[in-house]
């Protein structure tokens, strides 16, 4: 059993979105709370999980680094399953950083019919300071529809280098005025933090719209 936080809007959800945590923080960090109010707010059910990892510091108090991206693959498919069994309708995997890449792995493979899309908040296309460690294979091998929401500025793939990387024109992306990693823009910009977040749950449902609209 995987440990499952539901945040539902008031009106039946068009879509469920699966959302894995980036490394460093759990399902209830500050970004992930806002991010899941403001899903809800634009008519998604959201569902978060933490990887094994991350539970155990809630039992321990330890903090343990992130395992290697793939190790966490079969994690993510567990809660998937689970996730699925308990909720009706289309469905998105994503998540924020690594909780997105994970996600894009688990894409590459056959999954449930119901599951239509990839939604990457902030994908980690590198380590900090290391561009030339280049991680977009998830992405090129994506079996789903494919959108990435990104801070401009973020510092692990900016708009040039992200850019530069001329990625499939299906993939959508998403630029976020002057954010960083977790999409806040700095002082000076006419962007915020609300806004960007907002822009991007926004966005998220829209492109789900558009993927279950009758034809």
């Amino acid at each position: 059993m995987v440990d499952v936080v539901w945040d539902r809007p008031e009106a039946d959800a068009r879509a469920t979105v699966v959302l894995g945590h980036g490394a460093g923080g759990p399902m209830d960090s500050a970004f992930m709370n806002r991010l899941a109010a403001a899903l809800v707010a634009e008519g998604l059910a959201v569902a978060r999980f933490e990887f094994a990892y991350m539970a155990s510091r809630r039992v321990d108090g330890k903090k343990r680094p992130a395992p290697k991206a793939e190790l966490l693959v079969s994690e993510y498919a567990t809660a998937l399953a689970e996730i699925l069994a308990a909720s009706s309708g289309p469905v998105a995997i994503g998540g924020k950083s690594m909780g997105g890449r994970v996600a894009a792995m688990l894409s590459g493979v056959e999954l449930d019919p119901r599951v239509i899309a990839l939604a990457c908040f902030g994908y980690p296309f590198h380590p900090i300071g290391e561009p030339d460690r280049l991680r977009r294979a998830p992405i090129d091998q994506s079996r789903l529809a494919t959108i990435i929401l990104q801070g401009e500025r973020d510092e692990f793939g900016n708009r040039d280098y992200v850019e530069a990387l001329n990625l499939d024109p299906a993939v959508q992306l998403i630029w976020l005025t002057d954010g960083n990693h977790d999409f806040g823009p700095r002082g000076r910009s006419e962007a915020t933090l609300k806004g960007n977040i907002t822009l991007s749950a926004r966005a998220l449902a829209s492109y789900i719209d558009r993927l279950i609209a009758p034809v």
